[in-house]
């Protein structure tokens, strides 16, 4: 499949019906356009089978719920629509877009409780996130922008609006030749890149920001049990800037970004080490069982 996302051919799930790729519309008063009222999932299938599926549609309702709407779909109908997609798309090995959101009706305020909650499947064929980084190392610029206080923000859900500077974040990198960006989060500690988690690696050990003010995805999750399985410890702690410089290996993690090595971030380097490769073939495995 190739193309613009809006001129495809295939079928999106839309309210409980498949729907060709093209009539998959809203409304321009969609309150999710004008308000981000909007939660999601990516999730990625191998050889026919979405890893970790049900964890997804698990996060996707509780995101909803976090911005205060509720999905009218159980997670079960949300596991078979996902399952009608995939073979609707006669793919095996796809990427997984699930979305909820506040539509058009009777509010078009900050305030849209009359409104119908919405929800929509789609499935595509996606390579790796960042190309060939994945063999090489991904470069990384340092973002302007802060992860924001839990305080502020639902910073546990995935939500649409919160994106919104990782995709400015993203731009900027882009513009210097990097890949991504890694931000810092409200108080000055290392957190995340645009839409991936952070680890590093030192003297063996393996040292992990504490999602404790952005998402602590699976893939995140995933990744830090298999690390425990294989003997390895584990930091999952507050790191701070300067820090960076004493890392000896460094990775993205996330459904699209799988598991990524990462070679530099501003001005420090970072080997695409044993314990890197170790961990994205692991992680290629388990994904494929």
């Amino acid at each position: 499949m190739a193309g613009a996302y809006d001129d495809r051919d295939g079928f999106i799930w839309l309210d409980g019906e498949m729907v060709n790729w093209r009539d998959a519309n809203v409304h321009i008063l969609t309150h999710a356009m004008h308000y981000a009222s909007s939660v999601f999932e990516g999730e990625r299938a191998y050889n026919g089978k979405i890893f970790k599926s049900r964890e997804h549609s698990e996060r996707l309702r509780r995101s909803a719920e976090m911005i205060d709407f509720q999905i009218p779909w159980t997670v079960d109908e949300i596991e078979a629509a996902k399952v009608e997609v995939l073979a609707k798309s006669g793919l095996s090995d796809a990427y997984v877009r699930a979305i909820a959101w506040r539509g058009a009706g009777e509010d078009m305020g900050v305030a849209s409780a009359r409104n119908p909650v919405r929800l929509a499947i789609a499935a595509w064929e996606w390579g790796a996130y960042y190309g060939d980084a994945k063999m090489k190392g991904a470069k990384l610029d340092i973002s302007k922008w802060k992860r924001p206080s839990p305080e502020t923000i639902p910073s546990h859900a995935k939500a649409a609006g919160l994106y919104m500077i990782c995709t400015m974040s993203k731009h900027a990198a882009e513009a210097k030749g990097c890949s991504d960006a890694m931000m810092f989060d409200y108080r000055g500690y290392v957190a995340e890149a645009t839409g991936a988690n952070i680890f590093f690696v030192k003297d063996g050990e393996v040292h992990t920001p504490d999602p404790d003010c952005f998402l602590n995805g699976i893939t995140r999750q995933t990744v830090v049990g298999m690390l425990k399985e294989k003997g390895i410890t584990v930091h999952e702690r507050h790191i701070m800037p300067e820090e960076l410089e004493g890392f000896e290996q460094c990775w993205l993690t996330g459904t699209a970004a799988e598991v990524t090595p990462v070679g530099q971030i501003g001005d420090f380097n970072f080997e695409v080490g044993a314990l890197t490769r170790d961990i994205a073939e692991s992680y290629e495995k388990l994904v494929r069982v």
